[in-house]
């Protein structure tokens, strides 16, 4: 869920650009999107606040026993939870809230009301006529920026059974800048970079299904003057292809498409300081300066 500056502006933005599906608003003013081929009521929020940023970030479970079981590991492992009851948001079943070391908020949530991508589970055709704008496939993923993202990685790793995929060391060789991590077959579900302020957002991504489309998605942003902070590229990590900008409100959003499938016997990629740029951008092989320093 992200916070917005001007409601409105967003709404346009993410149905006309963005082309997400509005699927409902509730009473606290939050309005609640899928993409075209999502099944779930809702996968993206957005509510108008003071500041841009990540309210939080969840996951998906098997089952309400799984729910249980991840509430009382995260619980053994010292973290305190909140439930949410069911109905507290739009279509979406009881949810176990907890804090990241980071300080970003994680949810859980095991229930989420079944609205279809309009194409039916008998006899469907391929695609929908009536898309628009950028039109991905899904949300795919979000990087986050915090001190503590070695403690981040222990959480995720020996409570939420996520595996480490790809990092980046510090100049000391040790040290992780960066690291992704996945708890599915994509190259990852989640990112985190060492940041000196807790709680911060980089971007949240978006899955596109070609090289093409992220060619097109470029044009789309041109067409209607988005800020472009960089692509259309390739990352080294994951090698996906990609595209970064920013919401009317200046969150950063991606563009992703590509990548490896991750498999469980496969060992971590770890990339040098000395090739940090071209693990970041594979074509320009260099960061640029706003990529390293804005986040909301």
């Amino acid at each position: 869920m992200l916070r917005v500056l001007d409601l409105d502006e967003s709404v346009k933005f993410y149905t006309d650009v963005m082309g997400l599906k509005e699927t409902g608003r509730d009473a606290s003013g939050r309005v609640y999107f899928k993409t075209h081929d999502e099944r779930d009521h809702n996968s993206f929020i957005i509510r108008k606040a003071d500041t841009a940023g990540l309210d939080c970030f969840a996951f998906k479970v098997l089952n309400n026993a799984t729910l249980d079981e991840l509430e009382g590991k995260l619980k053994d492992f010292g973290v305190t939870t909140e439930r949410v009851p069911a109905g507290e948001m739009l279509e979406t079943g009881e949810r176990v809230r907890f804090k990241l070391p980071t300080e970003h908020v994680i949810e859980l949530y095991a229930e989420k009301t079944d609205v279809g991508n309009g194409l039916g589970y008998t006899n469907p055709e391929a695609w929908l006529p009536d898309t628009k704008g950028i039109n991905p496939i899904r949300m795919d993923h979000c990087l986050i920026y915090g001190p503590d993202i070695d403690a981040n990685k222990k959480l995720f790793e020996e409570v939420l059974g996520f595996t480490l995929v790809e990092r980046v060391k510090l100049e000391d060789g040790t040290t992780d800048l960066a690291t992704w991590l996945t708890c599915s077959a994509k190259a990852h579900d989640i990112a985190m970079v060492r940041h000196g302020e807790p709680g911060k957002l980089h971007h949240v991504s978006f899955l596109l299904q070609s090289w093409e489309q992220v060619l097109r998605a470029a044009d789309i942003m041109s067409m209607n003057r988005v800020s472009i902070d960089i692509g259309p590229t390739r990352h080294g990590v994951t090698r996906g292809t990609t595209i970064y900008f920013f919401d009317p409100s200046g969150n950063r959003l991606e563009t992703f498409c590509g990548g490896y499938d991750f498999y469980p016997d496969m060992h971590p990629t770890t990339w040098t300081w000395d090739e940090v740029g071209a693990g970041v951008f594979y074509h320009d092989r260099k960061l640029n300066e706003r990529f390293l320093t804005v986040v909301t």
